[in-house]
């Protein structure tokens, strides 16, 4: 709610009078929007001093290090709940009971089996093809299959297409990385939770039997609760967008998926497993923390600091803790593993790391875990989009519940001016 006003003073004109707002949590907001009718627009590259939207369902203070979905901090329900759970929260806004859960949770587990005609769409792709490029696709595609309710004004139809991306978005990566090694692919189970299911679709074979370790299990459980949502990102911003001219929502998440892909974004754990194999062995470690600190080097560590997060990621530290339980279970010796341990104690005791806040984040633990459990790294991203499919799901339905307006940015035109055009070309 407005309770201040800002004078924005431009020199010669009467001055603008603008609603400071404030919301729950957070910095106060200065209400922009009557800008256009007065001939002026604000220019923020990246939109990095700007909310786009309002929203209730995530809330982060990075120079503090706090996250929150629906005023849970993320160390809580990563420690005490499980992902549906999390699911639960994001997309209705509180904790359920008992009973709510088992029918939330029955819902999904029922749904994520595919049309089997999906399965053919795969093999018109090449077989080495980024595991990405095909869940990008295949999400897409969703809609010439699943279109009986693709109606987004109706609110029956929204909640039926929410449960069935969340649901088959697994069986979906487990399927795209199936196909590219060649292997038959495997159905889901219902008999097993949400990341044993996964799990086990990856893995698995018909020709043994395969049995979810519980610790690898759990580990999954707290890499897709710990990326479920991360407030107005570049894939949650791109949904909204793409969302707010009424385009279907496996459009919709499809564009999310194609934004996460980014190594900016949902890549950065493929690129810290790419650093790591750069480094090679812990005896070159030395070389390359001292070719981190050289401003002209363009070599950089990656999975250290945040662009969000000033102080510590809040995410990093549970998974620090599960990156250790991992290790500790596998009793693994790698090369890999053993650089990233030591990158790790050199992190949080060099005082040039301590001093610039520069601690391991969620994608430095999370990388070394999936790598561990043996997923290659061109998965990495794939795991990423099923986690943060709840996240986009939530907002999408957010929009449409609060009410939406077409995205329209404007821009600073540098451009030509107007000029008179002659052809170059010769006419005969």
């Amino acid at each position: 709610m407005a309770t201040r006003k800002a004078i924005l003073t431009l020199e010669g004109e009467a001055p603008i009078e603008l609603d400071i707002l404030s919301g729950t949590m957070g910095v106060d907001e200065i209400d922009v929007r009557s800008l256009g009718s007065k001939g002026y627009f604000t220019f923020d590259p990246g939109y990095l001093s700007t909310a786009s939207c309002e929203s209730k369902i995530t809330y982060i203070d990075g120079d503090q290090g706090i996250l929150l979905h629906r005023g849970y901090p993320i160390d809580q329900l990563a420690k005490e709940s499980s992902y549906l759970e999390v699911c639960y929260i994001l997309l209705n806004g509180e904790a359920p009971s008992e009973k709510e859960f088992e029918a939330f949770k029955t819902m999904v587990t029922r749904h994520t089996m595919v049309h089997e005609q999906i399965t053919r769409l795969f093999h018109g792709f090449r077989r080495d093809s980024h595991p990405m490029a095909l869940l990008c696709g295949v999400t897409g595609a969703f809609a010439a299959f699943y279109h009986d309710a693709l109606d987004v004004n109706n609110e029956r139809h929204r909640e039926i297409t929410a449960f069935r991306l969340l649901s088959k978005m697994p069986t979906v990566a487990a399927m795209s990385y199936k196909y590219s090694l060649g292997q038959p692919f495997v159905y889901p189970r219902n008999d097993l939770s949400y990341a044993a299911n996964f799990l086990h679709m990856m893995f698995s074979t018909p020709c043994e039997e395969y049995k979810v370790n519980p610790v690898m299990e759990r580990a999954m459980d707290r890499i897709l609760i710990l990326h479920a949502d991360h407030e107005q990102n570049a894939s949650t911003s791109t949904v909204r967008t793409a969302g707010s001219s009424g385009a279907n929502p496996f459009a919709c998440i499809s564009a999310g998926i194609a934004s996460l892909w980014g190594p900016a974004h949902g890549g950065a754990n493929e690129a810290c497993l790419k650093m790591l194999e750069e480094i090679g062995t812990v005896d070159k470690i030395p070389e390359y923390i001292e070719r981190a600190k050289d401003k002209n080097d363009s070599f950089r560590l990656m999975g250290f600091g945040h662009r969000v997060y000033k102080n510590h990621d809040p995410r990093a530290t549970v998974m620090r803790e599960t990156c250790h339980e991992v290790l500790s279970q596998l009793h693994m010796k790698d090369d890999l593993l053993e650089v990233a341990m030591e990158l790790e104690r050199i992190a949080l005791s060099d005082p040039y790391f301590i001093e610039k806040k520069l601690y391991p984040n969620v994608d430095f633990y999370s990388g070394i875990i999936l790598k561990a459990m043996g997923i290659p790294t061109s998965m990495f991203t794939v795991i990423f989009a099923i986690a943060r499919t709840i996240g986009w799901i939530a907002h999408w339905t957010e929009m449409y519940d609060e009410g939406i307006k077409i995205a329209r940015p404007r821009q600073l035109y540098t451009g030509y001016t107007q000029r008179d055009f002659h052809t170059n070309l010769n006419k005969k």
